[in-house]
């Protein structure tokens, strides 16, 4: 990790040398996540940090809130928006309210992998975003991830659509989310997440999901004892920076806001995946029962049951957003 976040310190040196340090004002950069320190959205920090202080002559760096401490995700991009924080990295549902187009990763089983999910929040869609942001007091600067959610319950392994059947789940207040679970036949229930682990340990919900380092992070772990691998849905976490903030800045400290951002994106997601994979050997350290993999006639009819949802929000998203990932996940599948 420290040879990654050097890597990307040295190349914005590099970049950027010969640069007059006059083109840079010396600059703290509040920025605002809801997730604990040890999350792997740090790591997405601390080389963004470390690239603008080799690129700004030591001039500019990043000074990370986390665990809510400057507001949950939807208030502290608000506060982005307004100006009073310079920098978010938050849950894209956050933003659905925002930005329809950001209603696309609520779609289940959208992405079949990393590598879909990598070539999507990097090319045409990204640009998409990007270009609308400013209208929303908001620059796009990367695209950072929580990664695939899981599903956890406290009844019995799910191997099949049945066993969804009659599960009281708890999910995000997104109208997305709540159609796919009752289409697989769960009874979804909107819950807070800080009102999660108690709703569980009362047996209010028999179930929850999210990605594996929040699972386990979470401690869920003692109220849950099954999890299924279903990876139905992925979270990325945009990063995005004030416009109002953003315009008072120099073209030189913009173009280096950018290129760190992007430099950052490779460390925070090797982190991020290197995280689920501990997270998982904890969780079965725990005894926690895990469904690793659903067979392939499982996965069709997992996706044969949950295929309305695409129409049905079609327009919540917004037409040029959907096809232009459906497009490009389509060009990629060879479709």
């Amino acid at each position: 990790m420290k040879l990654k976040i050097f890597a990307a310190a040295l190349m914005a040196a590099t970049v950027f040398a010969g640069t007059a340090s006059a083109e840079f004002n010396s600059r703290t950069i509040k920025v605002s996540n809801g997730a604990p320190k040890d999350h792997p959205v740090a790591a997405g920090v601390d080389a963004m940090s470390a690239c603008l202080e080799a690129g700004s002559d030591g001039k500019m760096t990043l000074r990370g809130f986390y665990s809510g401490a400057l507001g949950d995700d939807l208030d502290a991009t608000q506060s982005t928006r307004s100006g009073s924080i310079e920098m978010v990295v938050a849950g894209a549902d956050a933003l659905a309210g925002i930005e329809p187009a950001m209603n696309v990763f609520g779609l289940p089983f959208l992405f079949a992998s990393d590598e879909e999910a990598d070539a999507v929040l990097t090319g045409p869609f990204y640009d998409y975003v990007k270009e609308r942001m400013p209208g929303h007091d908001l620059i796009l600067l990367s695209f950072w991830e929580n990664g695939f959610r899981n599903t956890t319950n406290s009844k019995h392994p799910i191997t099949s659509i049945e066993d969804f059947r009659g599960l009281n789940f708890r999910v995000m207040q997104n109208n997305i989310f709540l159609d796919t679970f009752r289409r697989l036949g769960a009874n979804p229930v909107p819950m807070a997440f800080g009102e999660v682990f108690t709703a569980l340990e009362t047996k209010a919900v028999d179930g929850q999901e999210n990605p594996l380092p929040l699972i386990e992070a979470a401690k869920f772990y003692e109220v849950q004892k099954y999890l299924t691998m279903t990876r139905h849905a992925y979270s990325p976490t945009p990063v995005l920076f004030s416009k109002r903030v953003w315009d008072s800045y120099t073209p030189q400290e913009q173009e280096l806001l950018q290129t760190c951002a992007t430099e950052a994106r490779t460390a925070q997601l090797e982190r991020s995946r290197a995280a689920a994979l501990e997270a998982l050997d904890a969780l079965k350290g725990h005894g926690v029962e895990v469904v690793e993999t659903l067979d392939e006639a499982e996965m069709g009819r997992l996706r044969e049951a949950i295929q309305p949802v695409y129409e049905a929000n079609k327009d919540a998203i917004g037409e040029e957003a959907f096809t232009l990932v459906q497009d490009q996940l389509a060009a990629m599948r060879g479709e």
